[in-house]
């Protein structure tokens, strides 16, 4: 019996899987439905490169600002046209395993939320082999505090993460935030077919670059954490949205699900959606699109605008 089969009991459904299965469950690309694999990873390298020169080119934006002394502790933010400190802030964590992506291709929402009077924040992290999990959890932590101090009077932060960046977003469900001397006015969670436990990642050919241990794994799991963490927020009208993609893996379904159900059993202001035809990368596709659910911050109802300011 190997070590998946073996912690079948303590009742993890991943463990009962085989490696080649857990392989495929934990590969998005696999399930993509319209496109091949490597055309779909090369579609949403494209459509986010040609998203941020869109938005750069409006030029109301602050390139490279550095959160951090670190060499990879820069985001940009983007402003709508009527500039004001009192803005709405939306905070975008990208994906890709926390070993791949950047900054620099992750703009996809901005023209559809700057055009809604929302100022949106692409922030940069140092991915492995560079950086450990435990260095991105601190710099998005930092990054977060950078943009309290910076804007003060914000109508609020909104945090939106995908695939990897929404586990970093979940991770800041669980931040002592006195230690870094301010409270961030936090509004709003987008997670976005994420990881919320990462131990069954240990056993995929992704960790060759992570090289997490169990220790790392555990101690980086929100879904774990939240189980004993306060009930609420440091503001309780803070809501947590937890999508995932129709066509998103089995195991990336139940990893949403359980994270919402931990939430609701926490006492946290927790939705779910389903989004309907799409898969891990189409979600992300989508967000350039003003007339999507996820950009359509002033229509009601919507699963987005009952979390964001506006």
């Amino acid at each position: 019996m190997d070590d998946l089969e073996g912690g079948a009991k303590r009742g993890a459904p991943w463990k009962r899987m085989s490696k080649e299965e857990l392989e495929n469950q934990y590969s998005p690309s696999r399930w993509v439905v319209r496109l091949g694999a490597e055309e779909a990873l090369r579609t949403y390298s494209q459509i986010g490169n040609e998203a941020t020169k869109r938005a750069q080119a409006t030029g109301r934006n602050l390139l490279d600002v550095p959160y951090g002394d670190g060499e990879g502790e820069k985001l940009d933010i983007y402003f709508p046209e009527a500039v004001s400190e009192a803005l709405p802030f939306l905070m975008f964590f990208h994906g890709g395993y926390w070993q791949s992506g950047s900054k620099d291709s992750s703009a996809f929402m901005v023209s559809p939320l700057t055009a809604q009077g929302v100022a949106v924040v692409i922030v940069a992290y140092d991915i492995a082999p560079k950086g450990t999990l435990d260095q991105m959890v601190d710099q998005v932590t930092q990054s977060i505090v950078f943009v309290q101090k910076q804007y003060p009077g914000n109508q609020g932060i909104y945090l939106c993460g995908h695939s990897a960046g929404a586990h970093l977003a979940a991770m800041m469900l669980l931040a002592n935030w006195t230690k870094h001397g301010v409270t961030p006015n936090l509004k709003g969670f987008f997670l976005v077919s994420g990881i919320y436990d990462l131990e069954p990642v240990m056993h995929t050919s992704e960790n060759a670059s992570l090289l997490t241990t169990l220790e790392d794994a555990q101690r980086n799991s929100p879904q774990w954490h939240l189980k004993t963490a306060p009930t609420q927020p440091v503001d309780p009208a803070c809501r947590i949205l937890v999508t995932v993609g129709q066509h998103d893996s089995p195991e990336f379904h139940r990893q949403s699900r359980e994270l919402y159900q931990t939430l609701c059993r926490g006492g946290w202001k927790a939705s779910f959606e389903e989004l309907r035809d799409v898969d891990h990368f189409e979600i992300l596709w989508n967000l350039t699109q003003k007339d999507y659910v996820l950009t359509q911050v002033g229509c009601i109802p919507s699963p987005w605008t009952e979390c964001i300011l506006l």
